[in-house]
């Protein structure tokens, strides 16, 4: 193993990305000293206080509304075992293998910041599930979120114990089978130690992790796809002039128009306001109303592209700072503060930061994928596309079809897109005999986010393979050398679309293409930079 490629957790420093390439096994954890201290310190501070007969809820007491039944020191590591196979109690398809060990890596960070009471043995072993990519079975559906995500981590505890089943070497298999190949015994839960695997919102913080590396990845595409806009159509320049961004001076909205602007820069396409007034006839004397061929300004889906996807990049920033937030915090309850000799009883394991930020990142995906659908129509509708074959046809039109099949992808995903916008953080609903009376639904809105960026590629995914296929119709002079860099990356594996294959191959290629590779990594500097503007 190459301990330089590896992730050390300390419970404060872990990453976006840090937490998708654990998941995808691109990296392995180590676990930092200084945090081990700090958890033994912990442990060793819970166990004086039991040890002094302190009455701590979730250790020595029973769990939620039952919390007034006191349990005796003989069975409070039977306690902790049956929380986890009571609420392992979750339906639906398993959430995918690199999600699940990502939900994994999530809580080990929570539990080394050292303040939730665990023992080192418990750290260790779920350390070495990760580095072996052992993934838990953790079914989609069942986390109100608040006091966490109970049922999707009581599943992962479930596999900690040794029970249910874990994705190891591509299959699903019982989880007693692969600790034996792999010469790890079930884990025997101590004190408190099931409470704090199940009591925090580690599922929908990995699960937004995923959705915002993805959603980097769609504000990229449609960088490149604006700026192909622009060129196809001979964009006028003053749409994206600093200046008049200046005058509106949302950050996202700079950001954008600095970023299309450095993709076009040296165009021969762009059409520039200066020449307008030449190009467009002089009326003849005495006319009260003269018309122009000329377009005198472009249509909102070019022209307000900076305003559009504005709030898409703000969304995205602070969304990344949320989550990263909770990824890196003490989320459960109740909070064993050794430094300060203080159990404190909370709800740290509450997740309405992740749910309404995951909320608000589905309506801007929507939004995104909306002026990309618009585009997408602009090019395939020959009352609008200037001069282009209808649906890019290229053959004999009526006898080939083009993308006039495809558009339909499109349209149906952008209404889905609009459904998935709607917000459940708003949905909470009373339960656990009204001892959750107020919940998050985070993890239902971090699934959403994470579906809606799945669905948002297909639209980007044929827009760009449209930009392609205009490109190769339409004789244009050069491109700026931004967005020609991207081009000539994307067309060594175009070719025209002609009908001689089934469009979804073409479509299925592309979209790995787009989103599982550097295609747009050009555009780093501008986009991840909250301050850099150019």
């Amino acid at each position: 193993m190459d301990h330089h490629a590896d992730i050390t957790l300390n419970g404060s420093e872990l990453s976006l990305e840090d937490i998708v390439a654990i998941g995808t096994g691109e990296k392995k954890v180590r676990l930092e000293e200084a945090a081990l201290q700090r958890c033994r310190e912990s442990r060793s501070f819970l166990k004086g206080e039991l040890d002094a007969g302190r009455i701590i809820y979730g250790v020595n007491t029973s769990f939620g509304p039952m919390c007034k039944n006191i349990i005796h020191q003989d069975e409070m590591e039977r306690l902790q075992l049956n929380l986890v196979r009571s609420h392992a109690a979750g339906l639906g398809e398993p959430l995918s293998p690199a999600i699940a060990l990502s939900v994994l890596a999530v809580r080990l960070n929570s539990l080394v910041k050292g303040y939730s009471g665990v023992s080192i043995e418990l750290l260790e072993h779920i350390k070495g599930m990760i580095n072996l990519g052992i993934a838990p079975y953790i079914p989609e559906c069942g986390s109100v979120g608040a006091s966490g995500d109970l049922v999707h981590l009581a599943h992962a505890a479930l596999n900690i114990i040794g029970e249910g089943r874990v994705f190891y070497k591509g299959e699903w298999s019982p989880t007693q089978r692969v600790f034996e190949e792999n010469n790890l015994s079930p884990f025997k839960l101590g004190f408190k130690e099931g409470l704090a695997l199940t009591n925090g919102t580690s599922a929908m913080t990995a699960i937004a992790a995923f959705a915002l590396v993805g959603a980097k990845k769609l504000l990229r595409a449609a960088c490149a796809s604006a700026a192909f806009a622009v060129e196809i159509f001979g964009g006028i320049d003053d749409a994206f002039d600093p200046d008049l961004h200046q005058l509106k001076p949302h950050p996202g909205q700079i950001k954008i128009a600095g970023v299309i602007r450095s993709l076009v820069r040296g165009s021969e396409n762009i059409t520039q306001r200066k020449d307008l007034h030449d190009r467009i006839r002089k009326p003849e004397k005495g006319d009260t109303v003269s018309e122009t061929l000329v377009t005198v300004q472009d249509v909102y889906s070019l022209r307000c592209t900076p305003q559009i996807l504005a709030p898409v990049v703000e969304t995205i920033e602070s969304a990344v700072r949320v989550v990263e937030l909770e990824a890196n915090s003490c989320n459960d309850n109740p909070v064993i503060d050794s430094s300060k000799k203080k159990i404190i009883h909370g709800g740290n394991f509450h997740g309405e930061s992740v749910a309404v930020a995951a909320d608000i990142l589905a309506i801007v995906i929507s939004k995104l994928s909306t002026l990309s659908e618009r585009r997408l129509n602009k090019l395939l509708d020959k009352s609008l596309s200037e001069g282009l074959p209808e649906h890019l046809i290229v053959g004999p039109v009526g006898l080939n079809l083009g993308f006039m099949g495809a558009q339909f992808l499109a349209t149906s995903t952008t209404a889905e897109l609009r459904h998935l916008a709607n917000p459940v953080s708003i949905h909470s609903i009373s339960c656990n005999a009204s001892n959750q009376d107020v919940v998050s639904m985070g993890t239902i809105a971090a699934r959403k986010a994470l579906q809606a960026v799945e669905c948002s590629k297909h639209i980007l995914t044929l827009e760009l393979l449209a930009d392609l296929q205009a490109l190769s119709l339409k004789k244009i002079r050069k491109m700026g050398e931004g967005i020609s860099s991207i081009y000539e990356k994307m067309n060594r594996e175009f070719t025209p679309y002609d009908n001689t294959l089934p469009f979804h191959d073409l479509l299925v290629r592309f979209r790995d293409l787009i989103f599982s590779s550097r295609l747009f990594e050009s555009l780093n500097p501008f986009l991840d930079d909250p301050n850099y503007f150019l």
